[in-house]
């Protein structure tokens, strides 16, 4: 008998950059329904899970020790493999009720804020995804 496809499989991969551990779980028990999410703690390794997960949008914490997310970004910018795949920076420069004013300072990524709602998530990993509104 042949087996069947995995159905997390199937869901849109979302790869969680993030120090702090507790906000990959956050995130994942927020949007696990709808999307892979797979939290990594070390930055460094970005560029490798990344190419191993092919994840279809990232989130990326901007502040971390070791390598800040615009290196994470850069890094990743520089693999063929891993240069197309949509950042979106993550942080807590901003809180969940303040609009992102961070166009440009850490290149031209959206940011979002870690206390954002589950749709404010949601809608721009979706729009990072290029998948309709009522998704």
């Amino acid at each position: 008998m042949r087996d069947l496809p995995d159905p997390e499989k199937a869901k849109p991969c979302v790869l969680v950059i993030d120090d702090d551990e507790a906000v990959g779980w956050a995130i994942a028990s927020r949007l696990g329904k709808d999307f892979r999410v797979v939290a990594l703690c070390d930055p460094a390794q970005a560029a490798q899970i990344s190419r191993e997960e092919k994840p279809g949008v990232i989130l990326c914490d901007i502040d971390m020790p070791g390598m800040q997310g615009d290196e994470v970004a850069f890094a990743l910018s520089q693999d063929p493999r891993t240069a197309r795949i949509p950042l979106v920076y993550l942080t807590a420069l901003v809180g969940p009720d303040e609009p992102p004013d961070l166009e440009g300072v850490f290149g031209d990524h959206p940011t979002v804020s870690k206390g954002a709602s589950t749709e404010e998530l949601r809608d721009i990993i979706a729009t990072a995804l290029g998948l309709p509104d009522d998704v």
